[in-house]
């Protein structure tokens, strides 16, 4: 037994004086565990509760003032009883002018991409002339310069002397809103392709055909896309001032419509509404833009 007993002491590896007991590799594997689920919990939370806190606050100073600065202005309970009634029937439809949220959101949301397609489809070729043509961008540049800065409601008498209808008028201040950030984006991505692959498209003796399809568009996409980006969350910023404006339906008119009415509360409704398919829009461009990568293929 004694001499069993000496073997084992001897087999043990014998430890510094002072020196830390060493920690179970199962432990650390424990601890690791524990902090990835804790950072896994806090990435989740964050996103959820810091905004639900700022809302909290939001909704805490709007109802002080409310009570206390401003007692004709629309309380939190009343907003949110306009909300509930809104939302009911949002496609109910009493009359020409008198629909439901829902249709309102849908007219303006259709104006909005019929001028933001036209202005894609005049624009990416106009950016491609620009950006590859030096005679091109000599002779626009100036006039584009002038034009760009105007505030597209200034086109709304525009449209409406040379249209004479409400649908094609804001459709064309739409179309100016998005022109101008296609045409720069895409010139912009044209300027940056590098010599290099012109260079190997002359060596491969690529038609023109090929120059657009393999380097201009594959290289310019970027650039392309975040003037699409810009153009649309501009577009559908500017389509509530031209409804105001022109009258109807859509999601401007239904504003004006509803001040007229001396109902704030479906106004502030309206607002939230409008903020939250501006989110949406944002995101589907977002979307967009992650689906490809710089060479312009689908990641």
């Amino acid at each position: 037994m004694k001499t069993a007993a000496l073997s084992i002491v001897a087999k043990e590896e014998p430890q510094e004086v002072g020196a830390a007991p060493a920690v179970p590799a199962a432990r650390i594997e424990e601890v690791s565990r524990m902090d990835t689920r804790s950072t896994r919990i806090e990435a989740f939370l964050r996103p959820v509760i810091l905004p639900a806190i700022t809302f909290g606050v939001i909704l805490m100073v709007w109802t002080v003032a409310q009570a206390a600065f401003l007692p004709t202005f629309p309380s939190v309970p009343e907003v949110w009883a306009k909300a509930v009634e809104t939302f009911a029937s949002p496609f109910y439809v009493g009359g020409p002018n008198d629909m439901g949220i829902a249709w309102q959101v849908m007219y303006s949301l259709a104006r909005v991409l019929s001028g933001f397609f036209l202005a894609l489809a005049v624009g990416i070729p106009v950016g491609f002339l620009i950006g590859s043509n030096k005679t091109f961008e000599q002779a626009w540049m100036p006039l584009i310069a002038i034009l760009r800065p105007v505030s597209p409601l200034a086109w709304l008498p525009i449209g409406l002397l040379i249209f004479r209808a409400v649908d094609p008028s804001a459709i064309f201040v739409i179309f100016i809103t998005s022109i101008w950030p296609v045409i720069l984006n895409t010139a912009a991505g044209v300027k940056a392709i590098p010599q290099d692959y012109l260079n190997v498209a002359r060596v491969l003796n690529f038609n023109r055909r090929e120059m657009v399809t393999k380097i201009y568009v594959p290289a310019t996409l970027p650039y392309m896309l975040t003037g699409m980006q810009l153009s649309l969350g501009t577009a559908w910023m500017v389509i509530v001032a031209a409804e105001m404006l022109t009258g109807g339906i859509g999601i401007g008119f239904y504003i004006w419509d509803e001040w007229n009415n001396l109902s704030v509360p479906s106004i502030i409704v309206a607002i939230v509404v409008i903020g939250c398919v501006g989110i949406l829009l944002e995101a589907s461009m977002n979307l967009i833009r992650r689906r490809y990568d710089y060479s312009g293929k689908k990641e």
